[in-house]
């Protein structure tokens, strides 16, 4: 259980790490989209390879996947509708549309985009007793744009440094308690229920991808985001080959 929550820390680690470039150093909103393509990439590898194909073999049938896909779709779409009204709906913006918005929301905001990628760490140490090279790196590559793109779009709408970076700390160890939850939750659960788990992680990535990080990518980095997405995907599938 510590291997957990300290894996799961470790991979949402680069979101501190994020911040704190961005806050080091200034980076245009071109290239910030980019970044955020390259991460997009990073993690439709991961959910296909990883999470989807994991689930399709551990599953007695598709249907598992498939139920577990759209669940997971659902309850981040109804989540992310909740965490909008509430004021956090631009929690990724990289150009200060943040200044409207409630803390908490953005906080809540940046936990639900990262509980369901961390409770498969956890998962996958239950598992296999460690957790795959492939998919941890996935997780800590895509966070760095993620921290990176809302940092930016906190500090120019007025947020204090230490504010900023405490947020990241505080939701870097939640990420870790959500590992924990997923190796203790699931300790005792059939293959089904695994499998249900990890498609229900795909999408509910899958809809954040689609809801809030391809748009922001595409609209501050242009067409290019096409090339380094594939970029991403490629890096990401190469690691996931060699583990």
């Amino acid at each position: 259980m510590a291997a957990s929550f300290g894996w799961g820390t470790l991979a949402a680690s680069s979101l501190v790490i994020g911040s704190l470039i961005a806050l080091r150093f200034h980076i245009g909103l071109r290239a910030i989209g980019l970044i955020m393509g390259f991460g997009a990439g990073v993690l439709i590898s991961a959910l296909s390879f990883d999470l989807v194909q994991e689930a399709v073999d551990k599953s007695s049938g598709h249907g598992w996947v498939v139920a577990g896909v759209f669940a997971g779709c659902g309850v981040f779409f109804g989540g992310d509708r909740l965490i909008d009204h509430l004021g956090g709906g631009q929690r990724k913006d990289a150009d200060g549309s943040q200044e409207g918005g409630s803390a908490l929301a953005l906080v809540l905001g940046s936990v639900l985009d990262g509980i369901p990628e961390s409770m498969v760490i956890g998962l996958t140490i239950f598992e296999g007793g460690a957790v795959g090279a492939a998919y941890l790196a996935a997780v800590f590559i895509s966070n760095l744009p993620e921290a990176i793109s809302s940092t930016s779009g906190l500090a120019t709408s007025g947020w204090a440094k230490s504010r900023i970076l405490w947020m990241w700390i505080a939701i870097a160890l939640v990420s870790g308690l959500a590992s924990l939850l997923g190796y203790a939750l699931f300790q005792d659960s059939p293959p089904d229920t695994v499998a249900f788990v990890l498609a229900f992680a795909a999408g509910a990535i899958l809809t954040m991808l689609a809801q809030t990080m391809m748009p922001e990518a595409y609209e501050h980095g242009g067409k290019l985001v096409g090339v380094v997405t594939t970029l991403g995907f490629a890096v990401a599938f190469t690691i996931h080959t060699l583990d």
